[in-house]
């Protein structure tokens, strides 16, 4: 049960944002993504939201992962505070509720780590390690490293979703009484986030809904009704401005970012 429970931050600890070439996991505040595992016993929430708290002046949103064992009222938190930029996603903290036993693993990272790399494509790698204090089991050292392993098509009941990256990702979670390993999967789609993941005791979430699936997304910047050299055009003469209009990833300033997405999306 330790273990598992151990395991099960690591694991969390994969699933971040970054906007790149794709846009694999998008970061605007407000996303939502539902998950459920195929047995019907438990579900997964991600949430984006914005956060008032400073980070040594940098500008955070947070990402919230809800996990509910269905039917019971066992439901575990996580919080990451992360930072999206030219230099990809930077994460600044984590706060994970792990039940009664087990407490509040919390891992602050100063100065913030680079948690995904600006772009995400096949064959990509990248290490991620944190500290942290568990009860029971006391001063823990999780490192993980990820690797972009394959690009698959994937069918959830949200539907089917082509040319999604396949995510392998292998944890060495170090205690005082030893050290274990273990690989865990996630699937992201394009522009569109997680649609899919396996944890190490091999239980599969599928997506069964987001509002990324129901709404419009705010790409189409002078509402003609496409993505075009025009949304550039608006977003680019308001460069370096706070015009939320324009600030399409709604991180409080209109930069190369914004420009990037909307790029990404153009005819959509």
């Amino acid at each position: 049960m330790v273990r598992n429970t151990v395991l099960f931050v690591a694991l969390l600890c994969a699933f971040t944002s970054i906007t790149n070439a794709q846009n694999y996991y998008p970061a605007d505040i407000g996303n939502t993504w539902v998950l459920e595992s195929t047995d019907g016993a438990e579900r997964t929430t991600y949430t984006i939201e914005a956060t008032d708290e400073p980070f040594n002046g940098a500008q955070v949103r947070v990402l919230n992962i809800t996990t509910e064992v269905l039917g019971t009222s066992t439901v575990n938190t996580s919080t990451f505070f992360v930072q999206v930029d030219e230099e990809g996603m930077k994460l600044h903290r984590i706060v994970a509720e792990l039940g009664d036993a087990f407490g509040v693993a919390r891992v602050e990272f100063s100065p913030p780590t680079i948690f995904f790399p600006p772009m995400l494509r096949l064959g990509e790698v990248w290490e991620t390690r944190g500290e942290t204090e568990v009860n029971i089991v006391g001063p823990l050292t999780i490192s993980s490293v990820n690797k972009v392993v394959a690009v698959e098509d994937v069918v959830t009941p949200a539907g089917t979703f082509k040319n999604c990256l396949k995510i392998r990702v292998d944890t060495k979670t170090v205690a005082a009484l030893g050290a274990s390993r273990s690989t865990s999967y996630q699937w992201l789609a394009p522009n569109l986030g997680p649609v899919k993941f396996e944890t190490d005791q091999d239980i599969v979430f599928e997506l069964v809904r987001s509002n990324l699936l129901a709404t419009e997304m705010p790409y189409d910047v002078n509402d003609d009704g496409t993505v075009n050299i025009l949304d550039l055009v608006f977003v680019a003469s308001r460069f370096g401005q706070t015009d939320p209009k324009a600030d399409v990833n709604a991180d409080g300033t209109v930069n190369i970012l914004d420009l990037t997405l909307i790029a990404q999306n153009f005819r959509n």
